[in-house]
C-alpha cells in the first residue's frame, strides 16, 4: 500500500500522516482476548484445565478493560464511543450505503459491539465459574447455556469482523493493522468525526 500523501497546510505546517489512537493496553487486551477466546473455545470439552484457565484469564482481562474504559486515554474510554441508539442506527444506515463518516476511535456501531462482547464474555465467565462449583457441577442446563453463549460469542465475532472489513473498505484504511500498530490516518484526512 502506498504511503499517505502529505499536504501542506496554512503556515507551512504539515500534519502528521498518522496519529496514535489505540494505546498499548487496548492493543494487548484485544489480541490477548482473541487468543484466549480461541483457546477456550477449542478446548471446551477436551482439555478442561486449559479451558478453565483461559476463562479465568478472560474474566480478568475484561475486568481490567472495563476499568480502563473509565480511566484510560481518550479513545479507550466508554464516554468517547458510546452514542445514543439513534446515532447508532443512523450510522448503520449510512454504512450500508458506504457513506458513513470515518471515526478516529470506535464508530457508534463498534461501541455497541464492544459492550455486547464484554457483556457476553462476563456471562460466559460467570456461567463457566459456576460450572466448577459443587452446587452446579454437572448441571446440564447451565452447561448448555454456557455453550450457547460461546456460540453466540462466535456470532458476535463474525459480525465484528464483517464490520471491520466494511469500515476498512469504506474508508480505505486497514483497521487490523491499526489494532497492531495503534496508529490510524490523521484526523484531518477524509470525513473524520
Amino acid at each position: 500500500m502506498a504511503a499517505p500523501v502529505m499536504t501542506e497546510k496554512a503556515g507551512g505546517v504539515t500534519p502528521p500522516a498518522t496519529v496514535a489512537v489505540w494505546d498499548p493496553f487496548v492493543r494487548l487486551f484485544h489480541w490477548s482476548l482473541v487468543t484466549l477466546f480461541v483457546c477456550a473455545f477449542l478446548t471446551g470439552d477436551e482439555i478442561d484445565w486449559l479451558h478453565q484457565w483461559a476463562g479465568y484469564a478472560i474474566a480478568v482481562l475484561v475486568g481490567l478493560r472495563v476499568i480502563w474504559g473509565f480511566i484510560g486515554p481518550r479513545h479507550a474510554r466508554f464516554a468517547s464511543f458510546l452514542r445514543p441508539p439513534s446515532e447508532v442506527l443512523a450510522f448503520l444506515r449510512q454504512s450500508l450505503r458506504l457513506g458513513a463518516p470515518r471515526h478516529l476511535g470506535h464508530n457508534p456501531a463498534g461501541g455497541y459491539m464492544v459492550i455486547a462482547m464484554f457483556g457476553l464474555l462476563a456471562y460466559l465467565s460467570v456461567t463457566g465459574m459456576l460450572l466448577t462449583t459443587d452446587a452446579y457441577w454437572g448441571a446440564h442446563v447451565l452447561k448448555a447455556a454456557h455453550e450457547a453463549g460461546a456460540y453466540a460469542m462466535v456470532g458476535l465475532v463474525m459480525l465484528h469482523l464483517a464490520g471491520v472489513a466494511l469500515a476498512s473498505v469504506e474508508h480505505g484504511e486497514n483497521l487490523v493493522r491499526a489494532m497492531v500498530t495503534g496508529r490510524k490516518r490523521s484526523a484531518d484526512r477524509n470525513n473524520l468525526k
